[in-house]
């Protein structure tokens, strides 16, 4: 059984409705469950197709407490794949499978991510190293100033965008999920409202089991970095980025720079 999930709130019906026909095209997919955060139900009239199971949870817990609504339901119903999909990704059915073939075939995968893409082709670069809090603030200095170009380079790992690897983050844009793999290090850290919920699981997977970056396969993803632009959202972007490193080490991280030289050395 292949599930799947999509948190809302107050998505453009029109963007969202691609999303939702891609994966229950699918032939392999059995059920897709949409968690509507948002405070109406007016997106329910999307959720027609016998496949869907709909939820109304204006409580809004957040990104990866409401996609946990989903995960514990399709662990109860004898899941074996679980897709996290963004309400603004677009996608070809026929992914699915592909992605699924893979890691059926590789029991020892936990998440698998396929290859990112803006709507002119080019690459979101998404997989990464394991973040210091330099990295962030690199990071941040980068985007506003074009600064640290060699070591943004190295940390979203862009010179090799289309390798096939083993990396310790992931997105949560577009993530399947091996529900044993799952069950065994557990799901979203509910302390996460948004922002890291992604990198928090991807690196708990990672200590397991492999988390593949699948650049043979992509999708399409209306990326905004609302955390740039919104103050809100930078308030909460810092929230969760000090819950991170409280919980895996701000500078005292013994397994960061092994784990980061793991990942690097498979491009040599």
């Amino acid at each position: 059984m292949i599930t799947g999930s999509i948190v809302l709130y107050n998505n453009d019906a029109e963007v969202l409705s691609q999303a939702i026909v891609s994966f229950v095209d699918s032939p392999l997919t059995t059920r897709l469950y949409l968690i509507d955060n948002s405070p109406t139900d007016k997106l329910k009239y999307l959720t027609l197709n016998p496949k869907i199971v709909y939820i109304h949870n204006p409580s809004n817990p957040g990104f990866g407490a409401a996609h946990n609504i989903a995960l514990r339901m399709s662990i109860d119903c004898g899941a074996k794949f679980h897709f996290v999909i963004n309400p603004d990704v677009a996608f070809k059915s026929e992914i699915i499978e592909q992605m699924v073939e893979f890691v059926r075939d590789r029991q020892n995968i936990g998440m698998l991510m396929p290859q990112i893409l803006n709507e002119d082709e080019s690459a979101q670069y998404l997989p990464k190293l394991l973040p210091s809090p330099f990295s962030i603030f690199k990071r941040i200095l980068h985007k506003k100033y074009g600064f640290f170009d060699l070591f943004v380079e190295k940390y979203e790992l862009r010179s090799v965008e289309t390798i096939v690897a083993n990396v310790p983050i992931l997105s949560g844009c577009f993530t399947l999920f091996n529900v044993d793999a799952l069950k065994d290090v557990g799901l979203y850290d509910d302390a996460f409202f948004m922002y890291f919920e992604d990198w928090d699981i991807s690196r708990r997977m990672h200590l397991k089991y492999q988390t593949i970056y699948y650049p043979k396969v992509s999708v399409y993803h209306g990326y905004e970095s609302g955390a740039n632009k919104n103050k809100r959202l930078f308030k909460i972007f810092v929230k969760s980025c000090i819950h991170y490193f409280n919980k895996w080490g701000w500078f005292l991280d013994n397994d960061r720079a092994k784990i980061n030289q793991k990942t690097l050395n498979q491009f040599k």
